[in-house]
């Protein structure tokens, strides 16, 4: 789940739901919560003060740019996944797949382009790991806009997110 539906997910950000207009229905104990060590960012390198402060409060895992250049993308893949199988090995895995966090070189179609993001590589492997580890459910791809790019932008950044689908289903080198 992605941005604010995950947020409205975890008791610990929204306590009770029902003060929001519209999700009056969703009363206390009658639908699921995620929790924090639930979830896992990878690839963060620009995010907001506020952001950051509810990921450290809430101790979610998160793995910057930093730590991809500096363990490798393999190994923080490696950190992400094992976090998240450690209570149960057998729980299923969702992937929201933000485009921006691939660097704009790849993916100029979003709108948040920052530069020192995922490589073209990088952002394959992401998706193959996932995949590889055997405990991917369901899978999103998100924050891809092509009105936010010329022709060539825009086909670039569908054309890899064609690609990462394919991997997310199954699709990899050998």
């Amino acid at each position: 789940m992605h941005g604010m539906p995950l947020g409205i997910m975890m008791k610990e950000l929204v306590p009770d739901r029902r003060v929001i207009p519209g999700l009056e229905w969703m009363e206390e104990g009658t639908s699921p919560r995620l929790r924090p060590d639930s979830l896992v960012y990878v690839g963060l390198r620009d995010i907001d003060k506020a952001e950051r402060k509810c990921i450290r409060e809430l101790g979610i895992k998160a793995f910057t740019m930093y730590d991809i250049d500096h363990l490798g993308i393999g190994r923080v893949m490696d950190l992400a996944i094992d976090h998240l199988l450690a209570k149960d090995p057998n729980r299923p895995i969702h992937l929201s797949y933000d485009i921006d966090a691939v660097d704009p070189l790849h993916a100029p179609a979003t709108g948040t382009a920052v530069r020192g993001g995922l490589t073209w590589r990088e952002a394959h492997f992401v998706c193959e790991h996932v995949v590889k580890s055997g405990a991917l459910a369901s899978a999103e791809i998100v924050e891809l806009n092509a009105t936010l790019s010329d022709g060539q932008g825009a086909s670039e950044t569908i054309e890899l997110g064609h690609q990462l689908i394919a991997a997310l289903c199954g699709e990899c080198i050998f």
